[in-house]
């Protein structure tokens, strides 16, 4: 057996080889592309994916109907398309929002790549760009935030302080503080002492 080559047999295993490589390429191009929307589908499916967080904290979040200052308005609905997505609406402008969690007790909804910020405290929601760095709207109250501002104006709270037992409807039991007992022992001054 020759162990060397033939100049044209290794050609046309060249030619061969390259024709094999090209066509498994093109087959492998053509499936991508067929490929492409489950890929594409999948990537945002993982996207739009939200933390057990983030499900808690949407079920905090107020919806409906907020009256706004200067007569403005927006409405917050739970997205049918998405568990824990927001669909915010105002001034005639639509914005798909996600629960962020935080520490500080206040519910926060993000659309990320607008900057547009829906921040919920016990007595208000107010609506904010981020990018622009701009409050939109202000004041928003509901009928639930409603009664707790109106609790606060009768009311107020020091918000360092625990809550009066009596802002929240809780009868009030006065409380006597309770002073430890310490044994007296006669003091005798040390010239006294019998010697």
């Amino acid at each position: 057996m020759n162990s060397k080559l033939n100049p044209f047999t290794s050609a046309l295993t060249v030619l061969v080889l390259f024709g094999l490589t090209e066509a498994s390429a093109q087959t492998s191009r053509s499936e991508l592309k067929s490929k492409a929307p489950q890929i594409a589908a999948g990537v945002q499916a993982a996207e739009t994916a939200l933390t057990p967080g983030q499900l808690a904290a949407a079920d905090l979040v107020h919806t409906g109907l907020f009256p706004c200052e200067l007569g403005q308005t927006v409405t917050v609905r739970p997205d049918p398309k998405g568990p824990g997505h927001f669909d915010l609406r105002f001034n005639g402008k639509r914005y798909r929002l996600v629960p962020v969690e935080t520490t500080t007790g206040a519910v926060r909804l993000e659309d990320k790549a607008l900057g547009i910020v829906w921040i919920q405290v016990a007595n208000k929601s107010m609506l904010m760009n981020q990018k622009l760095g701009q409050r939109m709207a202000d004041d928003c109250v509901n009928p639930a935030q409603a009664a707790v501002a109106a609790a606060l104006e009768k009311n107020p709270n020091n918000f360092l302080e625990p809550p009066k037992a009596e802002a929240v409807g809780v009868p009030v039991v006065p409380v006597v503080p309770v002073v430890p007992v310490v044994p007296v022992v006669p003091v005798v001054p040390v010239d006294s002492v019998a010697k």
